[in-house]
């Protein structure tokens, strides 16, 4: 069996939406499209390309499949020859225009559906696709998480962590790494089991 892998970028208070530029996701009125832009370095996208290594999937929702399939393709940087490579798998309830080569719809069984992409990759990811996150979340489908914080607070905007989390345990895969411009990335492994409480006062 292979490993799902969420890509995640987010604000100190965790916004996850609409990183990459103005016309991402201006949905619900976000303002700040982009945000994460000022914020690259040279260390920031090292980390992001060294991330990527090893992928032979990708698992997408249909908003960041779109995205996506605008733009890959017609690009030719080592991104675009890995993202256009591999199989890429959309969960979506509507009819999404599939033309981008190597594209597949996945069931309305989604937990089932996705299990069964994890049986035939290595290494799947999910990149951005907020809504999907959260139903990995909620079934704890994924086996790692690698989450880049950003020193800024937008106020506004889509969770990383929104409604679809329950209680899980994580373990820190490797000690955190900061960029000059202050992102901080974070890899965690999922742990089996519910976290567990205690008592500070007790002596």
């Amino acid at each position: 069996m292979g490993q799902i892998h969420l890509e995640l970028f987010a604000t100190l208070d965790l916004v996850g939406q609409g990183p990459g530029g103005p016309e991402e996701d201006p949905s619900d009125g976000f303002a700040f499209g982009g945000w994460q832009a000022p914020l690259m370095d040279d260390v920031a996208g090292a980390q992001v390309q060294a991330s990527y290594e090893g992928t032979d999937a990708l698992l997408l929702g249909r908003r960041t499949y779109d995205i996506f399939a605008a733009y890959w393709p017609h690009q030719s940087d080592p991104f675009a020859e890995l993202f256009n490579a591999v199989p890429k798998y959309v969960a979506s309830r509507g009819t999404p225009d599939l033309s981008w080569a190597g594209s597949t719809q996945l069931g309305a069984d989604l937990p089932a559906a996705i299990r069964e992409v994890r049986e035939r990759h290595e290494v799947v990811k999910v990149v951005g696709s907020l809504g999907l996150v959260q139903t990995l979340l909620g079934e704890k489908l994924f086996d790692e998480l690698h989450l880049w914080l950003h020193p800024l607070m937008l106020g506004q905007g889509r969770k990383v962590f929104a409604d679809g989390a329950v209680p899980t345990n994580l373990r820190l895969l490797e000690p955190p790494v900061a960029a000059p411009t202050g992102s901080v990335l974070l890899r965690y492994g999922l742990v089996e089991g519910t976290p567990g409480t205690g008592d500070m006062t007790a002596g």
